[in-house]
């Protein structure tokens, strides 16, 4: 976070505001940018589609990351500079002959300009939650940091202070400054500003005016209304992690430099390191040398690049390993609550599917109705081939071919890869999925699946997920209520309110509340599945008593499933559900809510759950995540749990906390660890 000076031509550290930032992503920064002969290439900045489009908003982004290169590249003693930038600009902006997207989408920015202010302001922020030395999420801007240039006298100038948010964001460094603690006393029991270097200058002030540094102080306690002023003119040059505003600051705190005795973040959470100790030992370091000579990098290039029609094909496997364990009766069971509930309105949809061949099923098909999206369920496969033989890249062949029918190429397509299978020869086609510009996202079923499945996702930026062979898991339909359109629009994306699965005895029956709560309740659906005979009989009581019971549901006998959806906005409140199971057998009962924001201009609770690494494998230790908010603003004191499931054990949950010990690296950040 940027330190703002509110009173030019003096600093003050009087206001500073915290701003978490939503994100959907599940990808690191590392997937995106790389580090090619001291240039960065691939830094993607996205545009958030509520933003209107503004004349100079472009312009302005360019100018910050063009004056950020140079400072960089002095500040990392001519070692670091940014080469090649894209900027993704929203669908909802008239065309101007930008460039098409390939595998470039909101979710997988690095940085993102977003008009949701947090609750104490809109200061320039960077999502950190893996501790010193780790890369954090992305950095986050406003438009009004972007436009209004009075606010440069308080921050510095864009440059440094993308810089500053840089250095967050790649290295995993922290602020030199503590708002809340803006003085201390130190060793020599003198009271001292929280600051890096010692050597910014300033004095105290007082209500009054100027006054000696004891007087701020009152049995040992800092007194209201008493702060530290920064002398607008300084010699001292750092640091870029306290206040980059000071024209003289042009590089990091050093060991010799750096102030131990500050309480300040990058003191608590890097072992009293100094800031560039961290970064000098940073990957990018070990793999750049400094550069000869006087000569200045190039200016950055920049691309503009906007997304086209939304395209999605999926692409199943059907072959006899689809039979084990119900796999192709769940697969039917999701992808028919995608494309009746979750794909957007206009949406271009296609289906290909294979065994040892790939087969188109159906051509690209827009929705634009109920019935569109009738359709492209009725060519789901409704058996599996006698063979257990698959190909993946036969599969994907298919599914290139069905997306590229509408523009000749597959860019910014979106493929939904399912399959049981151990193919060994995914391989033979990872160079084409890589050119191709399509997201894959993957799933793999069971055990079996070819472990090498997962590099489709890594290399085109997908997500990947596991789903277990048990009957009563409901990860299937969570995987593909999971895949949005990547726009980065949460108040057109569903939102899951409830994932539940249980093997219900005979005569027994699956009881629970789901709570809607104000932000939410627009295209409110309610999904029940079962795995033998008919129906259970369901009954759903509404926050005012109104009843819904089997009858209500629109029934697929075939698939056995049940949707409820409800019109207009669902009532805010707690929902009951009941879910008896009239048989004489055993039953896998589950139940899906989802649900879409209720107004345009109050985003809804959301959470966002991700684990560190890409190894989840004994003895491999992992450490979950899930971000909790409400727009930019943390949801603080909240009870959330998450559930791990194996691949064949019982399923693990476990409390996470956001109490800033252990795992969690900031307490009271929104950011739940464990």
């Amino acid at each position: 976070m940027t330190l703002r000076d509110n009173a030019s031509p003096v600093c003050s550290l009087k206001f500073v505001a915290l701003l978490v930032a939503l994100s959907p992503a599940l990808l690191f920064l590392g997937a995106g940018v790389q580090l090619q002969n001291n240039g960065y290439d691939g830094l993607l900045v996205a545009i958030n589609p509520q933003i209107s489009e503004v004349q100079n908003l472009i312009p302005n982004i360019k100018e910050m990351i063009t004056e950020a290169s140079f400072y960089l590249f002095n500040a990392t003693k001519r070692r670091l500079f940014f080469r090649n930038i894209k900027i993704l600009i929203p669908a909802t902006w008239k065309a101007n002959n930008y460039s098409k997207v390939k595998q470039e989408s909101y979710e997988k920015a690095n940085v993102i300009v977003t008009n949701w202010y947090g609750a104490h302001g809109g200061d320039p922020y960077t999502l950190q939650y893996r501790g010193c030395g780790k890369e954090g999420k992305y950095i986050s801007f406003t438009p009004d940091f972007l436009l209004n240039d009075d606010l440069i006298a308080g921050y510095g100038s864009r440059g440094r202070v993308f810089v500053h948010e840089w250095a967050h964001l790649r290295w995993g460094v922290f602020d030199e400054y503590n708002n809340e603690k803006p003085v201390y006393i130190n060793g020599q029991n003198q009271i001292k500003a929280t600051r890096c270097s010692s050597e910014i200058t300033g004095m105290f002030v007082c209500e009054k005016g100027p006054c000696p540094q004891e007087n701020c102080i009152i049995s040992k306690l800092f007194q209201e209304g008493c702060m530290f002023i920064y002398n607008s003119t300084q010699n001292a040059t750092a640091s870029i992690m306290f206040m980059q505003s000071l024209s003289s600051v042009v590089e990091f705190c050093n060991a010799s430099t750096h102030n131990q005795e500050a309480p300040n973040l990058q003191n608590q959470m890097c072992s009293l390191r100094s800031t560039w100790d961290v970064i000098s030992e940073s990957a990018d370091f070990h793999h750049s040398v400094a550069m000869n000579g006087t000569e200045l990098p190039p200016p950055p290039m920049f691309s503009l690049l906007q997304a086209g029609e939304k395209v999605v094909c999926l692409v199943l496997d059907v072959s006899s390993k689809m039979a084990e364990a119900g796999r192709l009766l769940r697969l039917q069971q999701a992808v028919e609550f995608y494309l009746m509930q979750i794909v957007e309105i206009h949406t271009f949809v296609g289906i290909a599917s294979f065994n040892s061949k790939g087969a188109i099923r159906a051509q690209l098909h827009q929705v634009n109705n109920d019935d569109d999206r009738k359709l492209l369920v009725s060519y789901l496969p409704a058996t599996v081939s006698a063979e257990a033989e698959t190909s993946v890249c036969s599969g994907l062949k298919k599914g290139f071919e069905v997306v590229e029918k509408l523009n000749g190429k597959a860019y910014g397509s979106v493929m939904i890869l399912v399959t049981s299978g151990n193919d060994g020869h995914i391989s033979n086609c990872l160079l084409p999925v890589l050119s191709s510009g399509s997201t894959i996202h993957t799933i793999a079923l069971g055990s079996s699946a070819a472990p090498n499945l997962e590099e489709l996702s890594h290399l085109t930026g997908g997500l990947k997920f596991f789903v277990p062979d048990k009957s009563n898991s409901n990860s299937m339909i969570d995987a593909f209520s999971r895949i949005s359109s990547g726009t980065g629009d949460i108040f057109r994306q569903h939102i899951q309110l409830e994932s539940t699965g249980e093997n219900v005895k005979p005569h027994h029956q699956l009881k629970n509340t789901v709570t809607v709560d104000n932000s939410v309740g627009n295209d409110t659906a309610f999904l029940v599945t079962w795995q033998t005979s008919g129906p259970p009989e369901i009954v759903l009581f509404d926050p005012n008593g109104r009843k819904y019971n089997t009858n209500n549901f629109i029934i697929n006998k075939a698939l056995r499933t049940a949707r409820l959806w409800i019109p207009g906005t669902a009532k805010p409140g707690l929902w009951t559900y009941t879910l008896n199971n009239t048989h004489h057998s055993l039953q896998a009962l589950k139940v899906t809510v989802i649900s879409c924001a209720s107004r345009s201009d109050v985003p809804p609770a959301t959470v966002e759950a991700f684990v560190q690494g890409g190894s989840t494998h004994f003895p491999h230790p992992m450490m979950i995540f899930a971000n909790v908010r409400k727009g930019f603003s943390p949801i603080l004191n909240a009870t959330v749990t998450a559930t791990i499931e194996p691949e064949t054990e019982d399923p693990v949950t476990l409390k996470l906390f956001d109490d800033g010990a252990g795992a969690d690296v900031i307490k009271n950040d929104g950011i739940y660890s464990r």
